[in-house]
């Protein structure tokens, strides 16, 4: 790692939520929501992308994913870790570089050519595997991209993200049911938090935004 100093879990969570945004990677829009892959609406949307193009929180965010997986999973709990495409890849080869393992990549579908294979890489029967990804919603892309890891032979029973939506309740529950823990920095509600103690954003869209933090199914069924 690039620092010893690693913050405990709440400030870490903290920090990482003022991180996202001071870059701008959080967007908030209560009166043209945004419409979301699943084509449900919402008022919030974080773009976890941008990271990757500031070196300093990069490597921050990094550091504490990093100490997270090893403080929960274990420090030697992994023998590879396998970016899923496409957001996932740089955060994959930035954390395995800090564990000193190997990676890997899952792609969302084979090539349909060529060894018609989803992983990208060296992966061998009973390589424990640490899944990375920028972010998760309700866990549905961890599922698949684990899936596809087992089909190798190897093992995947961990996930690490950066931003963990953290208002689907069914998420936890339905990666458990997979085998999957998944490890995060933050969630909507460290970002809300954050920004209302730093000032960015009207009260109204905090409001807003909060309505659909405390009950998201119910604000999407009123703003189809």
């Amino acid at each position: 790692m690039t620092s010893s100093f690693i913050p405990e879990k709440r400030e870490a969570s903290r920090l990482a939520a003022r991180m996202l945004l001071e870059v701008r990677a959080v967007h908030f829009n209560a009166t043209t929501p945004f419409t979301l892959a699943s084509g449900l609406k919402s008022p919030t949307y974080v773009d976890c992308r941008k990271l990757i193009s500031h070196p300093r929180i990069r490597t921050c965010l990094m550091d504490f994913l990093a100490a997270t997986v090893m403080r929960d999973a274990g420090f030697e709990a992994f023998d590879i870790v396998a970016g899923g495409e496409t957001a996932g890849i740089p955060f994959a080869a930035l954390i395995a570089e800090r564990m000193s393992l190997p990676m890997a990549y899952v792609r969302k579908k084979s090539k349909g050519h060529g060894r018609n294979s989803r992983i990208e890489g060296n992966m061998a029967a009973g390589d424990r595997v640490l899944l990375v990804e920028d972010l998760a919603t309700d866990g549905g892309s961890k599922i698949s991209f684990a899936e596809a890891i087992r089909e190798t032979g190897a093992v995947c029973f961990h996930s690490a993200v950066i931003f963990y939506y953290g208002i689907f309740s069914e998420t936890m529950g339905r990666l458990a049911d997979h085998g999957i823990k998944l490890h995060y920095l933050c969630t909507w509600h460290d970002v809300i938090s954050e920004a209302r103690e730093i000032g960015v954003f009207d009260a109204a869209t905090l409001e807003e935004v909060q309505s659909f933090l405390d009950d998201p199914r119910a604000w999407q069924a009123k703003n189809r």
